[in-house]
């Protein structure tokens, strides 16, 4: 199998032994890393405040979308990682302004923890 590594500036650099996306064999399945809230330019935390950190999570999952040569369109799959599921219907109603429809399917985890002291985590899956 054949893959080809998806890097931008445009969102942070990855903080551990990852790609921000790979995609795989002919070119038409793209996996994005999960992206949280830091900031591109200085890899910090955008805020602690729960809302700015999804958007900037969205922000930076765009960015590296594009990079592939996608669109939020393109998304066939998104799994979210909440260390707070009563926030769910927050993160919910920041993706529906976000995301085009139809939406994608999508899965959402409670999780204890997240790098950087993150709250919300987003990974994707693309058909391009």
């Amino acid at each position: 199998m054949s893959k080809s590594i998806i890097h931008t500036n445009a969102a942070p650099a990855a903080v551990g032994p990852y790609s921000q996306a790979v995609v795989a064999g002919t070119g038409n399945t793209v996996y994005l890393s999960g992206q949280i809230g830091l900031v591109p330019a200085t890899g910090d935390m955008i805020s602690d405040q729960f809302e700015d950190q999804v958007k900037q999570s969205l922000t930076n999952m765009k960015a590296v979308i594009e990079a592939a040569g996608g669109t939020l369109s393109h998304i066939v799959k998104l799994t979210l990682f909440l260390t707070d599921l009563n926030k769910f219907s927050i993160a919910n109603g920041l993706m529906a302004e976000f995301l085009p429809e139809p939406f994608p399917a999508r899965s959402t985890v409670g999780v204890a923890s997240l790098p950087k002291g993150a709250q919300f985590e987003i990974e994707a899956t693309l058909v391009i």
